[in-house]
């Protein structure tokens, strides 16, 4: 499987069912060959008026990822981490 091919999947938490967003980023152990994690784009759905429906980076651990299917990458989320770069 391509990286590109990653990026169009559904990431679904299997905690609640709920989809967490697209992968943007990979991180990767060069040395080891190896992909260490993913970074999605999740959008958090505060009910504040002013909030807007901001998105936040969230990295998962590859160790969280149970399935990577032809549709959908089923994953662990709990203690998801937020992330800001």
């Amino acid at each position: 499987m391509r990286v590109s091919e990653l990026r169009v999947l559904e990431v679904i938490n299997v905690g609640n069912g709920r989809r967490l967003g697209p992968i943007i980023d990979l991180d990767l152990d060069l040395e080891k060959g190896i992909v260490k994690g993913i970074v999605i784009l999740t959008s958090t759905h505060s009910k504040s008026f002013f909030s807007g429906g901001r998105s936040e980076d969230v990295y998962l651990p590859w160790e969280k990822i149970i399935k990577v299917g032809v549709d959908v990458i089923l994953v662990d989320g709990r203690d998801i981490v937020s992330i800001n770069y």
